[in-house]
Order: C-alpha cells, then sequence, then structure tokens
C-alpha cells in the first residue's frame, strides 16, 4: 500500500517511523581501515543469549526491536545460517559492537545490523567497521550491498550511511508495537521517544 498525503493516526500503544533504504553497487572505502588501539573485531558464531545480550546494548536507546520479540526458533535460525554473518566488536574484551551481514538474498547482502553501544561512539570506531562491512560484503561478489535506517535511529545513523557511500533509493512507513509495554526495554528506556500511555515522569521532592 502507498500513503497519500495526509496525516495518520497511530495507536497509542505503537511507534511508527519512517525507514529509508539506502543502496551501494560497489565498495567505496578501503579494504580495511585500523581500529584505534584497544579496539578490534572478529567473525563470531553467537548464542541465544549472547545476541540478544548485545543486541540489547546496542539498540537499546534506539528501541531495536525484532532481536528480542521475534521467536527463538526463528533467531536461532537467522543466528545459525551459512549465509549470514556476525562480527562484533571489542573494547578489550568487552563486546560493544555488532555487524550483521545478511547474503540470503541472490547477488545481494543485506547489513542488517550495525552500530556499538553508547559509550563507544565517538572513539573512531564508525569508519573501521564500515570499511570491514563493505570488504565482507563485497568479498562475496555481490553487486548490490543495501541497508535500511529510520528516524528512530541515531540522528548520526543517516548521514554517516551516506557519508560512507550508500544512496537513498526508498522510504516506507512503519508502524509496529512499543516494545517497552511488552517488556521488552524499560519504560524509561529511549526517552526521546515518548511513550504516549506511560505515567508520567515526575521529580522527587527536594
Amino acid at each position: 500500500m502507498t500513503l497519500t498525503s495526509g496525516k495518520y493516526d497511530v495507536p497509542a500503544d505503537h511507534v511508527a517511523t519512517v525507514i529509508t533504504t539506502l543502496e551501494m553497487p560497489v565498495p567505496t572505502m578501503p579494504a580495511r581501515l585500523p581500529f584505534p588501539d584497544g579496539f578490534s573485531a572478529r567473525k563470531e558464531d553467537l548464542s541465544l543469549d549472547a545476541f540478544r545480550d548485545l543486541f540489547r546494548k546496542v539498540g537499546s536507546p534506539w528501541l531495536w526491536t525484532s532481536g528480542l520479540t521475534d521467536p527463538d526458533e526463528e533467531v536461532m535460525a537467522t543466528l545459525t545460517h551459512p549465509k549470514v554473518d556476525y562480527w562484533v566488536s571489542y573494547q578489550d574484551q568487552n563486546a560493544i559492537g555488532l555487524i550483521e551481514l545478511d547474503f540470503r538474498e541472490e547477488d545481494a547482502c543485506e547489513l542488517m545490523l550495525f552500530g556499538m553501544i553508547p559509550a563507544a561512539t565517538g572513539q573512531g570506531l564508525g569508519r573501521p567497521m564500515m570499511a570491514l562491512a563493505q570488504s565482507e560484503a563485497f568479498a562475496r561478489d555481490i553487486t548490490r550491498f543495501h541497508v535500511c535506517t529510520c528516524h528512530l535511529d541515531s540522528p548520526q545513523a543517516l548521514p554517516f550511511y551516506l557519508k560512507s557511500g550508500f544512496t537513498a533509493v526508498k522510504r516506507m512507513v512503519e508502524v509496529f508495537p512499543d516494545p517497552r509495554y511488552g517488556g521488552h526495554h524499560s519504560l524509561d528506556t529511549a526517552p526521546q521517544i515518548p511513550c504516549l500511555t506511560c505515567p508520567p515522569m515526575t521529580s522527587s521532592p527536594s
């Protein structure tokens, strides 16, 4: 369905977002860029618990949802699929970032997940992580590397993808249940996206 011009009501216990799809036909960055001192990345086979723990740490400020709400068997089917790769970024021995590369579409790779925990931002990790993602994606001789971001993501996400060489090609609107009401995130998660039916936050009396 294509929306026409106008305003549309969204249920109070749901969230609406505008998704932008971006893509590139060839890599635009060097094959690899060095990580800052103390940081590294490695390809891993993740357990369900390890994946969800890192997914939550990286994505909770932006209400990342699917990895928490999808059934266990669906998440495990992706985690163990031979055409899906996971790269984890580390600061020393602490997992701080996640890249998911999905090659299940013929001649293409989707950058399904790309992000780092809030404390790791601003330390020069974005470009090395993106160079790694591009290098690994195009090592499979694909003709299309694509990613989606939405306005619930970090405000830096879309400009970063554009600066990294992606071109915006499509927009969609998505409406989905607010994951805070289902207990997947606490009610005070992502305060920049108000819960419409949450009790108001009050200050403690001085």
